[in-house]
């Protein structure tokens, strides 16, 4: 059985398995109850490999990378809550006790199937011996010459094995990538840097880092989504310059793809690879410096962050050097939830406009701010609506748009409407936060917008690059002066052939731009 939907067909099932010719022989040569034992363990171990196979399917279709067994039960909790949010409590409960069920018939009817076969061999010995010389023959035939079925599949199969070794080497790299990745955090360019040296070129500015969900490289080139959002994004630059705004965008490679946003944000903000869950505890359980933090330490900024999609508590405040942090219970929302996202980010923008943007900062202070619009998370149905920004009141305005939206299950179960959907969702996050940008924005104001993540296979394609848009948006020129060796495209839309660069290297060549001092720190 493959591990991918796309390797799915019927070839990949007339293979010959050596692990089966293997077991043969061995449940040939044992005594009854020792061969009965090994069978129904033989059973248990393949019904756990079709479990994880199908994990590394559902991995591979949302996050483009295999289920790692170490890191990923705990992402399961997260996939439930997005299971409720999206298709409701009562078909999430379906779907969980399912799963459960799946899972205990795999392992007990595989063990079932695996003691009958043994059994039928023992009662059929001579014919059974025959038959896996026979077996084992062929398979090392076919092997030595390399023949194939339809499709280029070798014959001779040995996948089972393959995949235990793979997984096997998965546990030992990981535990071993742990203790490695330990050691670098400990490194940083601008751990000792003191706080007068820190960002002098911004001091005084009115500093704003915005992450936008999903929003990918697919939305600007993909065929279906990218006439919208490209239409979007040249029509919003224009907007911007009639304000006296100016614009340069690039690329940045995101470290994870089609979730885990978390993983974006921190690679972005710490200059640190940030791929797995054990790499994310470790940063944020560290004191190696993220961008944010860098503006609390001046001294010269308030830091506050906007997580309209926090709804639980978030330790990672202490990691962002935030001094205040509004949640999802903390924006006075009182409108529909949209899907996933527990408010539009138009309504999210305004909140942060009325509760911290348009208030001073004590002590003659400037303000960093950090937010994280959710509007365009799959399943990207139903999609908020613009509305004017002074009908956006407690959010009860969304009924309307949100009753009238499509259905989450219509839009996961079409490929092409999940596309078309994804784009007009980028398109009204853009949207929203350039109209904010151009309604309260100032002279001293800064704005960095980048995507967390491409959006899942089914949307971005399933050889898609793990590429995010960012842009930096100010009307000081020296601001963009500071960036103007990076070669990034002006406006909004970066082009094609703009700078690409990991995503781990914004921290440096954003801190060094804006006049940063390193002053190295390791250990």
């Amino acid at each position: 059985m493959p591990n991918t939907l796309v390797g799915l067909g019927p070839a990949k099932f007339l293979r010959i398995p050596s692990e089966g010719i293997v077991a043969a022989a061995v449940a040939l040569a044992l005594p009854r109850r020792p061969r009965v034992v090994l069978a129904a363990v033989f059973g248990v171990v393949l019904g756990a490999l079709t479990l994880i196979n199908f994990l590394d399917m559902g991995f591979t279709e949302y996050l483009g990378r295999s289920f790692n067994a170490i890191l990923d039960w705990s992402l399961l909790g997260d996939a439930e809550s997005y299971l409720e949010d999206t298709l409701g409590k009562t078909a999430t409960v379906a779907v969980s006790v399912g799963a459960v069920v799946l899972v205990v018939l795999l392992c007990v009817l595989l063990a079932l199937a695996t003691v009958r076969l043994s059994n039928l061999l023992a009662r059929h010995q001579r014919q059974a011996t025959r038959g896996t010389l026979i077996a084992g023959v062929v398979w090392i035939t076919c092997s030595s010459f390399g023949l194939q079925i339809a499709g280029g599949v070798p014959l001779a199969s040995d996948r089972t094995a393959n995949a235990l070794e793979i997984k096997a080497r998965q546990v030992r790299d990981t535990l071993h990538d742990e203790a490695e990745f330990r050691k670098v955090a400990k490194v940083d360019a601008f751990g000792n840097t003191p706080a007068d040296q820190l960002v002098p070129d911004l001091r005084g500015k009115d500093m704003i880092f915005t992450f936008i969900e999903s929003y990918g490289r697919s939305a600007i080139e993909d065929p279906i989504e990218a006439p919208g959002v490209d239409s979007t994004l040249d029509a919003q630059t224009k907007a911007l310059a009639k304000a006296g705004f100016a614009a340069k965008s690039g690329w940045l490679t995101s470290a994870t793809y089609g979730g885990s946003s978390w993983l974006g944000h921190s690679t972005t903000m710490s200059g640190l690879w940030v791929s797995n869950q054990q790499r994310y505890r470790t940063v944020m359980a560290s004191d190696h410096l993220s961008i944010t933090k860098a503006f609390q330490k001046t001294g010269d900024f308030d830091t506050v962050g906007v997580m309209p999609g926090i709804q639980k508590g978030w330790p990672e405040q202490s990691y962002y050097g935030l001094d205040k942090v509004y949640n999802a219970f903390q924006l006075g929302y009182q409108g529909p939830k949209f899907s996933w996202s527990t408010m539009p980010d138009q309504y999210a923008l305004q909140q942060f406009q009325e509760r911290v943007h348009s208030k001073k900062p004590a002590d003659g202070k400037s303000r960093m701010s950090f937010l994280i619009l959710t509007s365009s998370h799959q399943p990207w149905a139903p999609i908020p609506k613009m509305v004017p920004w002074d009908q956006l009141g407690d959010g009860s305005v969304f009924d309307a748009i949100q009753k009238a939206g499509n259905k989450a299950s219509d839009v996961i179960a079409d490929t092409t409407k999940s596309r078309q959907e994804y784009g007009k969702s980028v398109q009204y996050s853009v949207t929203a936060l350039s109209q904010w940008l151009q309604r309260y924005g100032n002279d001293d104001t800064v704005l960095v917008f980048l995507g967390d993540h491409q959006p899942i296979a089914r949307v971005s394609g399933n050889h898609a690059s793990r590429d995010v848009p960012i842009a930096i948006v100010a009307k000081d020129p020296k601001v963009l002066d500071a960036i103007d060796s990076w070669n990034w495209t002006d406006g909004l839309r970066p082009a094609h052939d703009a700078p690409v660069w990991k995503m781990s290297a914004f921290r440096d060549k954003f801190l060094t731009a804006y006049g940063s001092t390193p002053h190295p720190k390791t250990n």
